[in-house]
């Protein structure tokens, strides 16, 4: 019993510091995404993007990276852009690139896993629109995108547009008060994935030994870099499985991710468990409602092949010019979380321009209205099933919390 609430008080302590390291990163990351979002609209980017494969493909790929990073908002957002005319491979390219090079993700992978994992994921970001491209091109799947069009017909469009330059916006304190209650939606998106992604992570970290992860992910552990071909595909092919049973975003996956990394699985494979999260079984149920089963599951084969193509060239790439990291560097338990250095101040700097923010968009200017994005749309049972996993996660932490610093 004395181990268990040794481990359960280490296991919430290390959930809570991995939240205070991030802390920073995910309030700068939502103001700027939230920002980007009102005063460079959905609208805008159809109107621009235009019909040539190659410019709407790089266009598609810029408007992504400057997008949110909420999965079931990208869908959406790529659905729309699609049905507006944009070819399917910028569509692709959108929603690969609006999952992956994200400003707010990099910030995330810099602090728990270091400089490689972000030049792997903007590198890698690319290499998965390339590789879908090259797919697309190839295969030429015109029957397919054809019925995906059809399918979308039936649905109503708005056609409203904001009409302000941006540059007048910016000036505007009603275009920041809208920006605030975007900044609220977009913590709307993600408290529940964050919460129990952060959770896992320290619940793993404290209760499941070494041994499993070296089971799963073949010859990981013990200090071992120097990997098979075979054992790196295998590491990459678990990594997506181990994704797809989190049912977690990206975002709450990258505790997870430095966890993975920690106990020796592989680079490979810790990039392709972070380019999973469009694989997972949710987004392959929100395409096949957009576009069919067929085109869903075509999506699927673009993605994971893509994905398997990806891990690989970027682990090979590193390991040519010697820069493949250290699992060394990755500290999954740090009994100095909480002390004060940049990131308690940065915290309580960005905790301050957030209290701001809500004083503005809902006190101040409570009555400036704001139109919701589409978001796709999300399985009852799942959000009901993460809500509540969500809730008990807060009882889990404040549980281990209150046995840590008043009972051990």
């Amino acid at each position: 019993m004395d181990n268990f609430l040794k481990q359960w008080a280490e296991a919430a302590y290390t959930s809570t510091g991995f939240f205070w390291m991030a802390l920073w990163a995910f309030i700068l990351g939502y103001i700027i995404s939230s920002m980007i979002q009102i005063f460079v609209t959905e609208k805008r980017m159809q109107k621009t993007m235009g019909k040539d494969e190659g410019k709407s493909v790089l266009l598609g790929t810029f408007f992504g990276i400057i997008s949110s990073s909420c999965s079931f908002a990208a869908l959406a957002s790529a659905k729309s852009i699609f049905k507006k005319g944009a070819s399917f491979v910028s569509s692709m390219a959108f929603l690969l690139a609006s999952t992956n090079l994200v400003i707010e993700l990099g910030i995330i992978i810099s602090i728990f896993l270091g400089w490689q994992f972000v030049v792997g994921e903007y590198v890698g970001g690319i290499l998965l629109i390339v590789i879908c491209w090259i797919l697309i091109r190839v295969i030429n799947p015109k029957k397919l995108i054809a019925k995906a069009r059809k399918n979308l017909e039936s649905e109503s469009d708005d056609e409203s547009m904001d009409k302000k330059d941006w540059k007048q916006q910016i000036q505007s304190e009603n275009s920041w008060a809208r920006v605030a209650k975007k900044y609220k939606m977009e913590w709307q998106m993600v408290w529940k994935d964050v919460t129990v992604g952060f959770t896992i992570a320290g619940i793993v970290a404290a209760f499941v030994p070494d041994s499993f992860f070296q089971t799963l992910f073949i010859n990981s552990g013990n200090g071992n870099t120097d990997f098979t071909f075979f054992e790196i595909l295998e590491h990459i092919i678990v990594g997506p499985i181990a994704a797809f049973l989190t049912f977690i975003g990206s975002m709450g996956n990258i505790p997870l991710a430095a966890l993975l990394f920690g106990k020796g699985v592989s680079f490979a494979g810790v990039m392709a468990f972070i380019f999973s999260d469009l694989v997972v079984f949710p987004v392959l149920r929100i395409n096949a409602r957009y576009y069919g089963w067929k085109m869903s599951l075509f999506i699927l084969f673009l993605l994971f092949t893509a994905l398997i193509g990806t891990s690989l060239a970027l682990h090979y790439a590193f390991d040519l010019f010697q820069i493949l990291p250290d699992p060394s560097q990755v500290k999954i338990q740090d009994s100095e979380y909480f002390k004060l250095d940049y990131t308690f101040f940065l915290n309580l700097a960005f905790l301050a321009i957030s209290a701001y923010l809500v004083y503005l968009g809902f006190f101040k200017k409570k009555d400036v209205e704001h139109n919701m994005s589409e978001m796709a749309p999300k399985s009852k049972l799942l959000e009901s099933i993460l809500k509540y996993a969500a809730f008990f996660c807060y009882v889990w932490l404040a549980g281990g919390l209150i046995v840590k610093f008043f009972i051990q």
